[in-house]
């Protein structure tokens, strides 16, 4: 496994259900911000990768595993980590936690998901850009 990635979200009302429990469909929201922000953190944007390179990437598979639930005004941390990669695809170790100390320690949702390099006219499948390779050797991310 690599360097992990962690971003920090608060959860807000519109994520909830009327319980106040996160919404199961919005932690995989949650894990592609941080997938988009690890991304970014390495120096790369998707339009511009979309622009530049005429590559997308787009989720092949995701497993989720709901161990305990986030609710209203949490503050959650969501990791993500390259378990995998592949010439045209990344597979990502995703985690959130709680982020205040009373929780901590707690998982709440773990995840994993494979992503995939496409060409951007064509949806056929596309070897990560020369670039990203380097740059994801070099910080070991």
């Amino acid at each position: 496994m690599h360097q992990t990635f962690v971003f920090t979200i608060r959860v807000y009302y519109e994520d909830t259900d009327a319980g106040g429990v996160v919404y199961y469909a919005n932690y995989l929201k949650y894990f592609e911000r941080a997938r988009t922000e690890w991304l970014r953190a390495l120096g790369f944007e998707q339009d511009e990768l979309a622009r530049r390179e005429r590559l997308m990437f787009v989720v092949r598979s995701a497993r989720l595993e709901f161990l305990k639930p986030a609710r209203f005004n949490d503050l959650i941390e969501v990791s993500a980590a390259i378990a995998e990669r592949r010439g045209a695809s990344l597979t990502f170790a995703q985690h959130i936690r709680p982020a205040d100390t009373r929780r901590r320690g707690e998982t709440l949702c773990t995840a994993e998901v494979r992503i995939a390099g496409v060409d951007v006219a064509t949806g056929a499948p596309r070897r990560l850009p020369a670039a990203l390779v380097a740059r994801l050797e070099e910080t070991n991310a």
